[in-house]
C-alpha cells in the first residue's frame, strides 16, 4: 500500500462518531441517542408492509454495529449536521481504514430526496456487499485493498423522517429547512449545488415548488456538508475522489452530466471526458439492465449534484435512478419491501465495475497513458 502521511480517520468501535479526517468543521455527536431526534407528529416508523426499510435510528444502529464488528476495514464518521441537527453519517471502507492512503477514492450517496427510501437501502446494500465479500470474494477484496470507499447512506435525514412520521407516507421530497414566515418549508437538495445554479429552467425559485432551489447555492446545510467533505478530499492540490454515484428513484436509468444542458462538451468537459462518461455509463447499464443517457434527456435540472461534482471538482459522477422503470403514480417511490433485496443487489455489478475504473477512468477510452501517466 502507498501510505499518505497527511490525514487520519479514527475507527469507530462503539456508537460514538468521530471525524473522518482533519478539517471537518461540524461538531460530532456523543452517541446514537443524541443523534436521534423526535419528529413532530408521533410515530417515526415505516407503515405496515414496509418495516424492512431503515429509519434514521435503524440506519445509524446498523452502520455503527458493522463498524464495531469490522474495525479493520470499516469506520463511521460524520460529514456534518442536517437542518434539524441530525448527524449525516459517512462510512469509510478500506483495508487500512484508520490511515489516509494514496489510493483512488469512490464516493457514493443516497437519499437527497426524502421519499426515495430505496436509495438508502441501496447504499446499505453496497456496504454489506463490501464487508461480506472482503476476504472471501477475490474481486471485492482487491477493490477494498486498492480503493478507498466513502458511502453516505442518507443525505436528507430530516426529510426521510418527516416522510414517514405518524406511521404513513407523506410523499415528501425536500429537506425541512424553513423559508421564512408564511412560506412553505424545504429546499430540493438536488437543485441547491452551485454549478450553474438556477441557470436553465431546471429548478424553481418558488418555495412552494417541490423543485425549489433555495435562496442561494448551498443554502441548505446538507449540501454544504457534502460540499465540505468533497472539498476536504483535495490533498496536495488534487481531488482524491475520482468517481461518484448518487442514488435516486425512480426510472431505472444511469445518467451522466450535463444535467442542465444538452451540450456534450464545454464548461470544462472535453470530448474525451464525454466519451469516458458514455463508456462508463453504458457499461454500468449493461450490468443492471437500466437505460444509459445524458441526464438532461430525462429532464433538465440545474444546481444538480453530478454537474457540480464534475464541473467544480473534476469527478466522474453519475446518477442512478432506481426501480421502478416507469409508472406507479404517486406511490412509485414506495417499492414493496419484498423487492428491496432484488432491486438493490441488481446494481452491485455496476458499482464494482465503476470502482474497477477509479484508478484511471480514461482507460475505458484507451487513453490511460495520456491522462494518468
Amino acid at each position: 500500500m502507498r501510505i499518505r502521511p497527511t490525514g487520519l480517520l479514527i475507527v469507530i468501535a462503539t456508537c460514538v462518531l468521530m471525524p473522518a479526517q482533519v478539517g471537518l468543521a461540524r461538531t460530532m455527536v456523543s452517541g446514537l441517542d443524541d443523534a436521534t431526534l423526535t419528529v413532530p407528529g408521533g410515530t417515526t416508523d415505516f407503515p405496515p408492509g414496509y418495516e424492512d426499510y431503515h429509519t434514521y435510528a435503524e440506519m445509524m444502529a446498523d452502520i455503527t454495529a458493522i463498524a464495531a464488528a469490522h474495525p479493520d476495514i470499516v469506520a463511521v464518521s460524520s460529514i456534518g449536521l442536517s437542518y434539524e441537527g441530525r448527524e449525516i453519517p459517512i462510512v469509510k471502507i478500506s483495508d487500512n481504514v484508520n490511515v489516509d492512503e494514496n489510493e483512488p477514492e469512490i464516493l457514493i450517496d443516497g437519499l437527497h430526496h426524502a421519499r426515495e427510501h430505496l436509495a438508502t437501502e441501496q447504499a446499505l446494500e453496497i456496504i454489506s456487499m463490501l464487508v461480506d465479500g472482503y476476504g472471501t470474494n477475490p474481486r471485492i477484496t482487491r477493490l477494498v485493498d486498492t480503493r478507498v470507499w466513502w458511502i453516505i447512506p442518507m443525505v436528507n435525514p430530516d426529510g426521510s423522517e418527516w416522510d414517514i412520521h405518524g406511521g404513513h407516507f407523506h410523499r415528501w421530497r425536500k429537506n425541512r429547512q424553513p423559508n421564512g414566515p408564511g412560506q412553505p418549508i424545504g429546499t430540493d437538495l438536488n437543485r441547491n449545488y452551485s454549478f450553474d445554479w438556477g441557470c436553465c429552467s431546471g429548478s424553481s425559485g418558488h418555495p412552494g415548488s417541490e423543485y425549489y432551489r433555495g435562496p442561494a447555492p448551498f443554502s441548505a446545510p446538507e449540501t454544504q456538508d457534502v460540499r465540505d467533505f468533497v472539498e476536504s478530499r483535495v490533498i496536495g492540490g488534487k481531488q482524491q475522489i475520482t468517481v461518484h454515484l448518487t442514488f435516486h428513484s425512480t426510472g431505472e436509468e444511469v445518467l451522466w452530466p450535463w444535467a442542465h444542458t444538452s451540450a456534450t462538451t464545454g464548461e470544462g468537459m472535453t470530448r474525451d471526458d464525454h466519451r469516458v462518461f458514455v463508456a462508463l455509463g453504458t457499461a454500468m447499464a449493461q450490468r443492471n439492465g437500466y437505460t444509459a443517457e445524458q441526464s438532461d434527456k430525462l429532464y433538465p435540472t440545474d444546481g444538480d449534484e453530478i454537474d457540480w461534482m464534475f464541473g467544480a471538482q473534476g469527478i466522474f459522477s453519475f446518477t442512478i435512478e432506481l426501480y421502478p422503470k416507469g409508472g406507479g403514480g404517486s406511490n412509485r417511490w414506495y417499492t414493496p419491501e419484498s423487492l428491496i433485496g432484488p432491486e438493490t443487489t441488481r446494481n452491485n455489478s455496476a458499482v464494482l465495475y465503476l470502482a474497477s475504473k477509479a484508478d484511471c477512468p480514461w482507460k475505458v477510452i484507451g487513453k490511460a497513458a495520456q491522462y494518468c501517466g
